[in-house]
């Protein structure tokens, strides 16, 4: 019976083959062995295609969301572990997320350092050093500290500094001038010691500009609040209206002087600029002196600008490049400089030394030139200065963007050679020509 029911469950295994699997003839089950006399299999190794499915699927699991719940309960084991460990992580890095410090070290491995950390300004009043979008509330702090100081001097400052508009503040200074003019050659004349504040001339030129009315009180106007005689409806009827008026104060009238001079110093005063600061830089030799990595600070448009721009340019080269003229080249490069408000530029000495420094794209080539002499031990030392391509700099009133030096470039620089074969002879050791606090402070261009 027993060998009856061996041979139909043969049977059965043979007509239940899988697809792709090769049907046999059925064969008779061999008869059991002791299972102490069984010897184990040995465990095969995975094939390669197993190996790649499970990398695979190992992979997916990683990249799943976090807020999914985990698929398996190693998973889960693992992602807790995770968690911890980053918790730990957080509170011995002062707070900052392991999160958060992985996307930096991405954002600086997916792009190279600038080459300059950004635009800088240094204050004229105060000497700070301020990045660029700083400037102007730094000056702005560093002016209305000055009031306590002088603010008559601080009123005219902020006339000029903070309208933007040069016509308009040509016409109100003008227009206040006038006012001062008139009260100091008729000071007998009350009528030019008040000025009405919704006098329409008053409204349209002068009190829509800033720091107008700081300047009216700190030469020694006030506020009163005056009748006015007018008219009704009935000629026949009038009565007494009040407005407000700007009246200079009596003891004003015994320094018209101080008047006459506040209103020189108005019309002669300049707006208050923030200087650009060069960040003037030495780098020792370095083959990477011709790479830039520029910050968004030295361009005119935003990032997204930048790129939309430039990918619109480059579909229209690709359609367009052998359709243009040489003008019509011409022309778009002239546009392209005229996106850059500054440059980068790096001279490279004939020992290798590496001076750098931050200029406007629309500052002159003499002014390079100046801060070259300015890092040399004896400025008077005759040299060139040769572009990309070994070009000349000979025209020193040309512009950076006029010459192509925007938004970055490399130069070269050349010294008189007979000048400096005199030098050597007469010199008693060799030593660099540049200044040694220069030196002394020399970085590693990276």
């Amino acid at each position: 019976m027993r060998k009856f029911f061996q041979e139909i469950k043969a049977d059965l295994k043979f007509k239940t083959a899988g697809p792709g699997q090769k049907l046999s003839e059925p064969s008779r089950a061999p008869k059991e062995k002791p299972k102490a006399e069984v010897a184990p299999k040995p465990r095969q190794a995975p094939t390669d295609e197993a190996q790649r499915a499970a990398a695979a699927a190992l992979a997916r699991l990683e990249l799943k969301p976090k807020g999914k719940a985990p698929s398996s309960s190693q998973e889960a084991i693992r992602s807790q572990v995770r968690k911890e460990l980053m918790a730990e992580a957080a509170a011995s890095e002062k707070e900052l997320s392991v999160e958060e410090k992985v996307r930096e070290e991405q954002e600086e491995e997916g792009a190279a350092a600038p080459s300059v950390s950004g635009v800088y300004f240094i204050c004229p009043l105060t000497g700070a050093i301020v990045r660029k979008d700083q400037k102007e509330k730094q000056l702005r702090e560093a002016i209305q500290a000055y009031s306590s100081v002088d603010p008559v001097a601080a009123s005219i400052m902020e006339i000029h500094t903070f309208n933007k508009d040069r016509e308009k503040v040509r016409v109100c200074v003008e227009t206040m001038a006038k006012y001062l003019d008139n009260i100091y050659l008729h000071p007998e004349e009350e009528k030019y010691r008040k000025i009405k504040l919704q006098n329409k001339v008053f409204q349209e030129r002068i009190s829509c500009l800033e720091g107008t009315h700081k300047f009216f009180q700190a030469v020694g106007f006030e506020t009163k609040t005056l009748p006015v005689p007018g008219q009704g409806k009935n000629s026949w009827l009038t009565w007494k209206t009040t407005e407000e008026f700007y009246v200079l104060k009596e003891e004003m009238l015994s320094r018209l002087e101080e008047l006459k001079e506040c209103k020189e110093q108005l019309l002669s005063s300049e707006p208050v600029r923030a200087q650009l600061h060069r960040q003037p830089t030495l780098f020792r030799p370095s083959p990477a002196a011709a790479r830039f990595e520029l910050p968004h600070d030295f361009f005119s448009l935003t990032a997204e600008e930048l790129r939309r721009e430039q990918r619109l340019r480059t579909e229209a080269v690709e359609k367009a490049s052998m359709l243009r003229t040489r003008a019509m080249r011409e022309k778009e490069e002239q546009r392209e400089m005229r996106k850059y408000n500054y440059t980068l530029l790096r001279v490279r000495f004939p020992d290798g030394y590496i001076l750098q420094g931050t200029f406007y794209a629309r500052e002159s080539v003499s002014v390079l030139y100046n801060f070259v002499r300015e890092a040399l031990r004896d400025d008077w030392l005759p040299f060139e200065l040769l572009g990309p391509g070994g070009l000349k700099l000979t025209d020193e009133n040309l512009a950076f963007n006029e010459c192509g030096l925007v938004p970055s470039a490399l130069l070269s620089l050349a010294w008189d050679a007979a000048v400096m074969a005199d030098v050597e002879a007469a010199a008693e050791e060799q030593r660099s020509p540049l200044r040694p606090e220069l030196l002394a402070g020399a970085q590693t261009l990276s």
